[in-house]
């Protein structure tokens, strides 16, 4: 049997023989092995990410509403411990300049909690539903993205609702952690509705962002969701449900009005996070896409 000569590659493929060592194709040098490294280490196209998160999101269109509103409670639930923690951390740092920036670590728990579980947290969805919609361009999408925004924010509300009801009426918080706690929401409540609604666009860009991170990248889920949360709580950004724990809370410690939690937080910082989720990063993620999704790949 003849043995290889030196026209062929390692990979088992043969260069015509008098072909200039010049002309041979790119990566003919590199064994099968090795072509199968720098395929799984090219990142994906935008247009390949954005088909991730848009079948993700036909498929949580899709789920079953009783599904939905569970795991919805469980998100509001989970999330409150971004509040908690942060207070706690507060509560227990030297007084210094730097441990207030240690403190908003604590903000990030509640995202872990709820992105790495898998359950639902209407900024999430705020990307991953409208998706669907702007390729579709129907109005049955259209409805379905409705009833899904609608269903996970009550959902995360009860949630929301029943962690405060825990600390404000168990005895779980130390009083120097509920000094915290009222610390912080005193801050988010300084911000007028104007500035909850601009707060509230950069923290929808921020988890639109977290969600084309995650649907692009493996294995370094723990790191990315604590930065970009982090950045939340450093900015000062306002967060619909996150907020709604600290809210619901004051509102049980009569430290606020129901005017000042539904017209003050809730509402501009609503839009915000629709607004910043939706009206920019979604489009602006359609808009770079959108001639590769419909163009012929073998043209």
């Amino acid at each position: 049997m003849a043995k290889p000569g030196a026209d062929e590659t390692k990979g088992g493929k043969a260069a015509p023989a008098d072909a200039p060592k010049g002309d041979q194709r790119p990566g003919t040098g590199l064994t099968r092995k090795e072509r199968q490294q720098v395929r799984e280490s090219v990142r994906h196209r935008p247009a390949v990410v954005y088909e991730i998160i848009r079948i993700q999101g036909e498929i949580e269109l899709r789920r079953p509403m009783s599904a939905l509103w569970w795991s919805g409670v469980a998100a509001g639930i989970s999330i409150g411990f971004s509040f908690l923690t942060e207070a706690a951390l507060a509560a227990h740092l030297p007084a210094s300049e730097w441990s207030t920036l240690v403190a908003k670590l604590g903000y990030a728990v509640g995202f872990l909690i709820v992105i790495l579980g898998h359950q639902q947290l209407f900024t999430e969805n705020v990307l991953t539903a409208v998706l669907p919609v702007i390729a579709r361009k129907q109005l049955f999408w259209f409805l379905k993205m409705l009833r899904l925004w609608g269903l996970v924010l009550a959902a995360n509300l009860t949630g929301c609702l029943i962690f405060a009801l825990a600390l404000a009426w168990l005895p779980i918080v130390p009083p120097d952690v509920g000094r915290a706690l009222m610390e912080i929401v005193d801050n988010v409540m300084r911000n007028t509705p104007l500035e909850m609604f601009a707060r509230g666009i950069g923290s929808g860009w921020l988890i639109a962002a977290l969600v084309w991170i995650l649907s692009a990248t493996a294995g370094v889920e723990f790191i990315v969701i604590t930065l970009l949360t982090y950045l939340i709580a450093l900015f000062g950004f306002t967060h619909i449900v996150a907020g709604s724990v600290e809210m619901l809370y004051a509102l049980l410690q009569h430290q606020i009005t129901w005017d000042m939690a539904i017209f003050g937080f809730f509402l501009p910082t609503l839009a915000g996070n629709v607004f910043g989720g939706t009206v920019l990063f979604s489009v602006l993620s359609y808009a770079q896409v959108r001639e590769e999704i419909y163009a012929d790949p073998d043209a």
